[in-house]
């Protein structure tokens, strides 16, 4: 194990959180509000804190998968940690297992929250809460390779163990581009989205936050209603770039270079849309008695399935009242997830049809034992070494869930809350049911079922292996 090496690059994120840390003090600073000096205190320390640690330069630059793997869960820890920091100084956050709770649910884009009255905070703190996904969404250790001048053979692990998605490869020869091309896509999606919302009327910094929220797919809110108090125009622009957001940007890429033959032949993108479209049908013929018209019915339908599945969490109705059909079908959308190499989270779509090709594979083997089926997807064939992880993947996932679950059942809530909160965890998406439903909280949890649900978060966040490694008596030998 390099420890020299995670340790200058943790130095380096160190320094990032400061920077971070400075734009809610400017904010805080425009609004006048006392808040904004927690803020400024946290920014100053962690850099000269991460300045001082970086002045000892690593003894070596060897750098392999393990090393990645520690050095992206131990930033994210550490991400967590000093951004809890400001929520407790203003006294808005006073427990620190609550602040964590609330930091890491931002910067993994889940958008779970302990707070049951958002809209009393600061705006600096408001601006925090909601930037934390827009850090989050992308990675920050991919900003870090997009913007600083590394090099050497630990770009690509960082990228790996950061990335979501059973395979992750670059876009372009080297993977400082490569960082560089999906955060420039990032970055004018999120502009698009600010001027649009503005158009639909709101003022300049509830359009940067919401933002900030959709294109993380994150789901934090200014407002307790959620999505719920805005314009339909405003609802209408956060739903497209939810949905925007949860494609694979490798697929704006093949539009730039234009190739956009190649981009709508993506399996997963066709099977994304089309389970986002077959689903919002059958909950809107499912609700359409809520409502006063189809119309307003399948409006809601759409938003609460594109927000499920992208895992970002606005909300525009309390889908707690809908009827059992309905619900199950969110819970079963919350396993699916967004596409691969997008910001959202979950199973990802892309495994799924792995998965589900796989099973064919297997029922053809049965009835043909001696034919050799190869699998594939976008007209390249799929190695058995994905199909293996892949596999690896799931078993892993239902091991934690149903753990999860039983750990937090000590609190003795319902079943339906205690399975609903793993899963939306687990998948960063944000509400589940019954007590953690669109108008419910996380508040009402123990510090250590908050733990269990943050290990969740993370490992959701980071797919599983990154954090589990942390735990591998192996990973930290020198051999």
């Amino acid at each position: 194990m390099n420890h020299s090496i995670i340790r200058y690059i943790l130095c380096r994120v160190l320094e990032f959180a400061g920077l971070f840390m400075l734009l809610p003090y400017f904010v805080g600073l425009i609004c006048q509000e006392p808040q904004r000096f927690a803020y400024l205190c946290v920014a100053v320390v962690s850099l000269l804190a991460g300045f001082a640690g970086k002045l000892v330069k690593p003894k070596s630059k060897v750098f392999y998968a393990r090393e990645g793997f520690v050095t992206v869960s131990l930033a994210w820890l550490l991400l967590s940690f000093v951004g809890a920091v400001p929520f407790v100084l203003t006294g808005e956050i006073p427990f620190y297992v609550d602040a964590v709770f609330e930091t890491v649910s931002g910067l993994t884009t889940t958008g779970g929250t302990i707070l049951t009255n958002v809209e009393n905070l600061a705006q600096c703190t408001q601006f925090w809460r909601l930037f934390t996904h827009w850090i989050g969404g992308m990675g920050v250790l991919v900003l870090i390779l997009a913007v600083l001048p590394l090099s050497g053979s630990y770009n690509m692990h960082l990228m790996r163990a950061e990335s979501p998605g059973p395979t992750v490869g670059k876009l372009v020869p080297k993977v400082k581009n490569t960082a560089r091309i999906l955060y420039q896509i990032y970055i004018a999606i999120t502009v698009i989205e600010i001027i649009l919302l503005m158009i639909t009327g709101l003022p300049l910094y509830d359009s940067a936050t919401l933002t900030f929220s959709t294109v993380g797919t994150g789901g934090f809110g200014l407002l307790n209603s959620s999505a719920a108090s805005y314009s339909r125009a405003a609802q209408a622009v956060i739903l497209i770039f939810m949905l925007l957001c949860g494609v694979s940007f490798n697929i704006y890429y093949l539009f730039l270079i234009k190739k956009p033959k190649e981009a709508l032949r993506s399996e997963e993108l066709r099977a994304y849309l089309g389970i986002a479209a077959v689903s919002t049908l059958l909950i809107g013929i499912n609700i359409k008695d809520n409502f006063a018209s189809m119309g307003e019915s399948l409006f809601q339908a759409g938003f609460q399935v594109v927000s499920v599945m992208t895992t970002t969490g606005f909300t525009t109705s309390d889908f707690n009242l809908w009827p059992s059909f309905s619900k199950t079908m969110l819970f079963l959308l919350m396993i699916v997830g967004a596409c691969a190499g997008s910001t959202g989270g979950g199973l990802k779509v892309s495994r799924l049809v792995v998965l589900i090709k796989s099973i064919k594979n297997e029922i053809l083997a049965a009835v043909h034992p001696r034919s050799v089926k190869k699998m594939h997807m976008d007209g390249r064939v799929v190695s058995e070494n994905v199909v293996h992880s892949i596999r690896v993947y799931l078993a892993i996932y239902i091991v934690i869930y149903f753990l999860s679950v039983l750990l937090i059942s000590v609190d003795n809530f319902s079943f339906e809350t205690n399975a609903s909160a793993v899963m939306a965890m687990f998948n960063n998406i944000g509400p589940g049911f019954d007590m953690v439903g669109p108008a419910g909280s996380f508040a009402a949890f123990s510090p250590f079922s908050k733990c269990v649900l943050m290990f969740d978060m993370l490992a959701g966040r980071l797919e599983l292996l990154p954090l589990l490694v942390l735990f591998s008596v192996k990973t930290w030998k020198n051999r």
